[in-house]
């Protein structure tokens, strides 16, 4: 069974981030608040980055005033009080809708992500009438983050991009890791026993998850604090895929 002895971890902001840019280095960013902060990077140190600045480094942001809507956007936000120009922006980021209801769009991503507006936010933008998209690649990122700030720190690190999306079952809205790096983003313990020696059946433990919502302790939604180290997790460690989290069509019941 893998170890879950976390006893002793701890969390710590990286505060002092300045406003991200599209092409800025943002592990040399991240590195320079870990040692403002005084936390530093060690080995096996676990960086959860948000995922609104790895878009913003990578340029994953659109201008609404170059959106024209289509007349789907327009009538749904003349309906709804909304933007339409970020209607349509969210039109086009879905490959699938999932739900359209009481102004909300629920939709599937090109990652196999369903969540509300297809990921997009224009929330903390850093900019009048910016639209922020999900990254491309988000396990992409992470890896990259990884290597440089591995490369950076001078030991092994692992990386997490986290978002917030809401729950079908539950209000408010918690982080998930859309991006991972360098741990192993779910584990599972079936067929392991549990303290009074019944056989799991079905536990599935998202780890990556529940890192991304520890981090968010530290750095909430408008402290301008959008990365944190999660240190002394016991954790297993592996070359994993946030895409691991996701639900296969098949194990899907509410498709």
């Amino acid at each position: 069974m893998a170890s879950t002895d976390n006893a002793s971890l701890t969390v710590v902001p990286l505060i002092g981030m300045p406003e991200v840019h599209p092409g800025d280095d943002l592990a040399a960013l991240l590195w320079s608040a870990a040692q403002s902060s005084a936390a530093g990077l060690e080995a096996g140190d676990v960086v959860v980055v948000a995922q609104k600045i790895v878009s913003k480094a990578e340029g994953a942001r659109v201008s609404l005033a170059s959106v024209e809507p289509s007349r789907m956007a327009r009538e749904w936000a003349e309906a709804w009080n909304h933007d339409p120009r970020l209607v349509e922006v969210v039109l086009r980021e879905s490959v699938r809708i999932v739900k359209m209801a009481r102004g909300l769009i629920v939709s599937e991503t090109r990652h196999g992500f369903i969540c509300a507006n297809a990921g997009v936010d224009a929330s903390n933008s850093g900019e009048e009438d910016m639209a922020i998209l999900l990254p491309r690649e988000p396990d992409r990122s992470a890896e990259q983050l990884r290597d440089s700030l591995g490369r950076l720190a001078g030991c092994d690190l692992a990386v997490i991009v986290a978002d917030s999306f809401g729950r079908p079952w539950r209000q408010g809205v918690t982080q998930v890791a859309v991006g991972s790096a360098g741990l192993a983003p779910i584990v599972d313990l079936r067929g392991e026993r549990d303290a009074d020696g019944r056989t799991l059946h079905g536990t599935l433990i998202a780890l990556a998850d529940q890192l991304a919502d520890a981090a968010d302790l530290v750095c909430g939604k408008s402290s301008r604090i959008p990365a944190a180290v999660v240190r002394n997790y016991r954790g297993p460690r592996r070359e994993g895929s946030a895409k691991e989290l996701l639900r296969p069509p098949e194990e899907d019941l509410f498709r």
